[in-house]
């Protein structure tokens, strides 16, 4: 007599970034099956194959939540992937996920995809996310999207935490050699990490003192400094501003949305913290260009995002999307 093995679920949904990856099976009517996480998701550092290893740790984790012993786990693997910046990407990486055999058809998505996803109640609208880069995307029922390629100035992106933290300790450092006008940033950037003046923090950048990495916990200080009025921190906050709304606009007219009601959700660590003179000053400019606009911070997980792009793909029954959502709070 043979052994009941429990019926495979809907959707694989996978969201990586790059400090974590999430998993979740989804039943057929919405329910959560098993979660799983693991490690960050980057190829560009570790190559494909190890990258896809670091999922399989998530996905064996849901998967033993589940009670699936072996795969194929899902009829759909729906992966919203960061570094997964222009279609011939996705595709490497659909095939490296495909060939591990976890579900029986395999997309893949920028990870932005599953932060719009995760803030609508269907695929319609445009979303920013300002993390550690800046990335945009657009999307409409029939399937059509808008994108940008995301890959830093080569690409003419401008700000994220990154090249906010970059673009305060570069105006401090000719602030404090006399190249620039005066800032408050040129103390408090030092001042964060114990350090007297630029010069400090500028050498210990260099010789490795101070790792690169640790250049994002600048991002909080700039915008201090910029709340207390020093002109020259309020004008990075300014520029990146504009920047979400010169993503958001073109996006939006390229999917004919200008003139209509639409989310324009935002997400990501720079945004989510929801500092006042960078998000209401993107709610004025953007009125100015997409009046009937709606604008929201994003608050649930992306990976529930990616399960809802995987329940749109197979046409789940209605109601599996609002029990799927309640799930996540």
């Amino acid at each position: 007599m043979g052994v009941n093995r429990p019926s495979p679920a809907a959707v694989l949904a996978l969201d990586a970034g790059n400090s974590k990856t999430d998993a979740v099976l989804v039943g057929a009517d919405g329910t959560v099956l098993g979660t799983g996480r693991s490690g960050g998701f980057q190829p560009p550092r570790v190559g494909v194959e190890a990258a896809v290893d670091v999922l399989g740790e998530a996905v064996a984790a849901a998967a033993a939540a589940a009670g699936l012993a072996a795969p194929p786990f899902a009829a759909r693997v729906s992966a919203c992937l960061a570094n997964a910046d222009l279609p011939v990407e996705e595709r490497q990486l659909a095939g490296a996920i495909a060939a591990r055999g976890w579900g029986a058809a395999t997309e893949v998505r920028n990870d932005t995809f599953a932060v719009l996803r995760a803030g609508v109640d269907r695929p319609r609208g445009v979303a920013v996310v300002c993390g550690a880069g800046i990335n945009c995307v657009g999307m409409l029922p029939d399937g059509r999207t808008a994108r940008f390629p995301a890959l830093g100035r080569l690409s003419g992106d401008w700000g994220g935490g990154g090249g906010l933290a970059e673009e305060a300790v570069w105006w401090a450092a000719r602030a404090e050699d006399g190249r620039g006008g005066p800032t408050a940033l040129a103390r408090a950037l030092p001042g964060h990490f114990g350090l007297a003046a630029m010069a400090g923090l500028i050498e210990a950048l260099h010789l490795g003192g101070i790792p690169r990495g640790r250049l994002h916990e600048l991002v909080p200080v700039l915008f201090a400094v910029a709340a207390a009025g020093d002109a020259v921190a309020s004008a990075i906050v300014e520029r990146q501003a504009e920047e979400v709304v010169a993503l958001v606009s073109v996006a939006l007219e390229r999917l004919g949305l200008l003139e209509e009601e639409v989310p324009v959700l935002l997400g990501g660590s720079v945004l989510a913290a929801r500092h006042p003179q960078l998000n209401g000053r993107i709610g004025e400019l953007l009125s100015g260009r997409a009046p009937r606009a709606r604008v929201s911070v994003v608050t649930a997980p992306p990976v529930l995002g990616a399960a809802l792009l995987g329940l749109d793909a197979l046409g789940a029954a209605a109601g599996a999307h609002g029990r799927l959502r309640t799930q996540f709070g």
